[in-house]
């Protein structure tokens, strides 16, 4: 118990940007950061299909992925000049909610009735994975046990710990970012603020696929709103219907680059789960140059 309160006492320190500030102002500001940095990235991606009109959808993919970005990256840089920092966790938070309002708004009037209940479950779902894995336990250690374990693992024969088909007590990982010993350790994921471990790695991949399914389904919905509309929308016209039409577009755009990165980075855990190896034991060994930046 020791441990774990160690674990959340830490992994709150890493939302600290000034020690003069109290814990809730630290908490709004950053909150707020981030929708902000939400709307902004949403509005730049909003004017490629708004300037670049003439473009195809899928001419305007790679430079939607720029705009993107660049957008992050100058934000970042911002952020370093005013001493502030984002939370991972509520960016992705509030791309949920800015995306389902867009659909709610303007999407959902050209969707079936089955489909509008299908998607609009996804999304609720979402939101109750990720504050469910913001909070889980990823398998805290406390340091006591995990320094027992270690010397137990010194003490084994080395053609026994050596061999693959025995569990590895090694796998009790040091987590830099939360400063805990984390059973099972395969990374720490920015994105959903919390160590990946043995007591949530399933829900991990649960929670992947359940972004996957939803923005290939908020994918399909969309178009199917682009197709009706460009019969009745002039692109590049100045009324409210262009203005949804950009909006959706750049949010279908949104939604095709994280299908993409996503479905390569889901496919890199079910390997490692096929062939029961994780991430740091990986990175590691082979990248030690970003071993400190991933995990």
């Amino acid at each position: 118990m020791a441990g774990r309160w160690r674990w959340i006492h830490n992994r709150n320190r890493r939302f600290n940007f000034n020690c003069d500030r109290s814990s809730g102002q630290m908490l709004s500001l950053s909150t707020l950061l981030s929708a902000l940095l939400v709307l902004a990235s949403q509005l730049a991606l909003a004017s490629v299909p708004r300037f670049f009109s003439s473009l195809s959808l899928v001419a305007m993919l790679p430079l939607a992925g720029f705009v993107f970005f660049a957008t992050i990256v100058c934000a970042r840089w911002l952020r370093k000049l005013a001493g502030v920092s984002a939370s991972p966790p509520a960016f992705v938070l509030f791309n949920i909610l800015f995306l389902w309002v867009v659909y709610i708004l303007v999407i959902r009037q050209a969707i079936s009735s089955l489909l509008d209940a299908f998607l609009n479950a996804e999304c609720a779902l979402l939101l109750f994975g990720l504050y469910r894995i913001f909070s889980s336990d990823p398998g805290i250690v406390p340091y006591e046990s995990s320094f027992s374990v270690e010397t137990q693992c010194k003490d084994l024969p080395k053609s026994i710990s050596s061999n693959e088909n025995i569990p590895v007590f090694s796998r009790v990982r040091n987590c830099s970012k939360c400063k805990a010993n984390i059973r099972g350790f395969d990374h720490h994921c920015p994105a959903f603020g919390n160590c990946i471990g043995q007591k949530n790695h399933r829900l991990f991949i649960i929670l992947l696929t359940g972004f996957v399914i939803a923005e290939s389904t908020y994918t399909m919905c969309s178009t199917k709103f682009i197709t009706r509309s460009l019969n009745t929308v002039k692109i590049g016209a100045e009324n409210q219907n262009a203005l949804s039409l950009y909006v959706v577009i750049s949010t279908m755009l949104f939604s095709v680059l994280q299908v993409l990165w996503q479905v390569v980075f889901l496919m890199w855990h079910v390997y490692c789960i096929l062939f029961n190896i994780k991430t740091e034991e990986w990175v590691t060994p082979c990248f030690p140059c970003f071993a400190f930046c991933l995990l």
